[in-house]
């Protein structure tokens, strides 16, 4: 069997969608290899910590691990 023809070309254009891409479509992103993926841990902070974490709003758990990989040199 051939390789299927791509869906987007060259330019970024996208050609018109058939049975064959509507058939194999998923929902969502693919998921990530186990090596990228991130790790659910529990851990105790201080409670000026937290507040300082959260004063900026939503966002605050990846903003804390940004600092901890600053922290660390990753």
């Amino acid at each position: 069997m051939t390789d299927p023809k791509p869906y987007i070309d060259e330019d970024g254009e996208v050609r018109e969608l058939d049975g064959h891409f509507f058939a194999n479509a998923r929902r969502g992103r693919p998921p990530l290899p186990s090596s990228a993926r991130k790790h659910r841990v529990t851990m105790m902070l201080d409670p000026d910590i937290l507040a300082r974490l959260k004063s900026e709003g939503r966002g605050w758990q990846t903003r804390a691990n940004a600092l901890l990989r600053e922290a660390l040199g990753l």
